[in-house]
């Protein structure tokens, strides 16, 4: 049974406070408790602020309002509490924000009435070491992306697949994604979409110097391990697009399945292929 709801939003979206205030309302008279994220429960006065990295553990069932970056944000708040989230769109269709504005309020309904279905998504671990000791880890929904700066020459990168030398790279970066990233850098670099419910990952290096190199599909059991071979040039890990960090000589990022995963209540009103064909605009002439 869902007694309290989590609400997030894009922030400083024009349209999100109004929705929030509609589904508040609507939440009230069925009973059940909300708690807002800090700049929504401040322009909705007089909802009292949680730290938004403490919803999670509050709740049951959390909204989240915007697009895809919003929700791959806070997927990683959750991360691995098994919270299932509704991804509501607040602009054009999203790969994961999949429910309109006007489907909302009927799909809240039932939602609360615990009639739906869950879309599980796999995450990463990403650890960066250095000089074999840990100085970052994040667990991401989408992507790991070694890339370089703007004036970067080629990079290398030494990529073993559980310990056994794969190859090379010499590439403006890679990219390492999940089933669910892999619509996003990883398609743009040229690499495949893959079903949600196949459990792999996929490296992908992006313009590699040699058109030979292409991407690979392993299975998410596998531990991907690059090492970072560069001199004085300026070379980055992100995450998901929004969190990262500089990357020096010798470092190296192992990028491997979390056991943590993100939980995403599906619409009932149309399937993955539908999107794809709706985003990549799939049978047009």
């Amino acid at each position: 049974m869902i007694r309290t709801v989590g609400i997030y939003a894009k922030k400083n979206h024009p349209a999100a406070p109004q929705l929030v205030d509609e589904i508040c309302q609507q939440l009230q008279a069925a009973g059940v408790a909300f708690l807002l994220e800090p700049w929504l429960a401040e322009t909705l006065k007089p909802n009292t602020p949680v730290d938004e990295k403490d919803i999670p553990r509050q709740v049951e069932l959390i909204l989240v309002l915007g697009g895809d970056g919003t929700l791959i944000s806070v997927a990683r708040k959750v991360n691995g509490l098994e919270v299932p989230i509704l991804g509501v769109n607040l602009g054009s269709l999203g790969f994961l924000t999949e429910i309109t504005r006007a489907e909302l309020p009927d799909l809240l309904t039932a939602v609360l009435a615990g009639n739906y279905a869950i879309s599980s998504r796999m995450m990463l671990d990403v650890t960066i070491l250095r000089s074999g000791q840990r100085v970052e880890c994040h667990t991401l929904l989408n992507d790991a992306v070694i890339n370089k700066g703007t004036l970067a020459r080629i990079i290398d990168m030494e990529t073993r697949v559980d310990g056994e030398y794969l190859t090379t790279f010499k590439a403006d970066g890679l990219v390492v994604s999940t089933p669910t990233g892999s619509t996003g850098y990883n398609l743009a670099a040229g690499g495949p979409i893959i079903y949600p419910g196949i459990n792999s990952l996929v490296i992908t290096p992006i313009c590699p110097h040699m058109l030979t190199n292409r991407p690979l599909i392993v299975s998410s059991r596998a531990t991907i391990s690059v090492d970072i071979n560069f001199a004085d040039d300026v070379v980055y890990f992100t995450g998901d697009g929004q969190v990262g960090a500089s990357l020096r000589p010798g470092d190296r990022i192992e990028i491997c399945r979390s056991k943590a995963r993100t939980l995403l209540i599906k619409s009932p009103h149309r399937d993955y292929f539908e999107i794809l064909r709706t985003k990549l605009s799939w049978g047009e002439r």
